[in-house]
């Protein structure tokens, strides 16, 4: 009985399921898994079960003082370890008092005026065109565009439901009227690859959380379907099935970084600078902050409050003596 029995899964195995179980998203998976193995690499493969608070602040200290990390990514690698004691051992570290934190440096975000987005987008044509419009007409993330379903783009209402986005939340932004036919145009074009799909058989789609199973039918409806979708079928590497997937968001941002650069703006514009700029415009515009945090999706109005900055003209609205000789 004994040598025929199923060995224990490993250790990062058992820290995908429990992600997995948790409905965590794959990039969350794959960067914990990556944390988790780091921390157990530093400690010359010690078992974590084996270690606690005392390891756990020693590698995030490391990771501040000798890799010079940035704040963000050592709050990630310490939301990865919380993670695998809390939920994986059932252990709950204690308060970690002694980690040297590394410095979160107060930067403003990158914003393009109005002119600069308008040449940039000038630049962008077909499908990354439309997508780079929407994320400046919607305010939209990168990856809450790049899987966009096509249920959730209301025409009537001139909507757009954002499902699942930071934070696990939804939230409705607006369709821009500019947007309403090349959309329309394009759902027409993705319409007619979903039908040579569904006549080869290949028409299914992911489906979050377990609605695979409760819906089976939902995985090949229309209304599931990626708007914006790869050129061709790759393997989930959850499920191990063959489908088309949305499209890789380095594709939008590579196009939109030949885009900046042929408008010679010297500016680091990424796809993630037009909801800076989107954010920013309908302040400059005068709307209400709490309108704009809720577009966005904010949890705190603190947060949007950093898009202010533009509002404060030369110097926080002071004029410069040199104006005046």
């Amino acid at each position: 009985m004994n040598a025929t029995a199923t060995p224990p899964p490993k250790f990062l195995d058992q820290v995908r399921e429990r992600l997995r179980l948790k409905h965590y998203s794959i990039r969350t998976e794959r960067q914990y898994v990556q944390w988790a193995r780091r921390f157990i690499l530093f400690h010359h493969k010690r078992h974590p079960a084996d270690m606690g608070m005392v390891e756990v602040e020693a590698f995030l200290t490391y990771l501040a003082v000798e890799g010079r990390v940035a704040a963000a990514t050592q709050n990630q690698a310490l939301s990865a370890l919380l993670f695998l004691y809390r939920e994986v051992l059932g252990v709950n570290l204690p308060w970690l008092e002694n980690v040297v934190r590394a410095k979160r440096p107060a930067r403003l975000p990158v914003v393009l005026t109005r002119r600069e987005v308008a040449a940039v987008l000038d630049r962008m044509q077909g499908t990354h065109g439309l997508m780079a419009r929407l994320l400046y007409g919607t305010g939209m993330r990168l990856m809450e565009c790049v899987r966009l379903r096509v249920k959730d783009v209301e025409f009537e209402r001139s909507e757009i439901l954002i499902r699942d986005g930071k934070g696990g939340k939804d939230r409705v932004t607006m369709l821009p009227q500019a947007l309403l036919t090349p959309l329309r145009v394009h759902l027409q074009a993705r319409r007619r690859l979903y039908d040579d799909d569904f006549a080869k058989g290949m028409a299914e789609v992911y489906l979050p959380n377990a609605l695979e199973r409760k819906y089976p039918e939902a995985t090949t409806s229309w209304g599931w379907q990626y708007v914006f979708v790869a050129g061709g079928y790759s393997i989930d590497p959850r499920s191990g099935k063959e489908r088309r997937h949305h499209m890789d968001e380095k594709l939008l941002q590579r196009a939109m970084k030949k885009a900046v650069l042929a408008a010679a703006i010297a500016k680091p514009a990424t796809p993630h600078t037009l909801r800076h700029s989107f954010a920013t415009h309908l302040l400059e515009g005068g709307y209400d902050i709490r309108t704009v945090q809720e577009l966005l999706g904010h949890a705190d109005v603190s947060t949007t409050m950093i898009y202010t900055h533009v509002l404060n003209k030369g110097g926080r609205g002071v004029a410069s003596p040199l104006d005046s000789l």
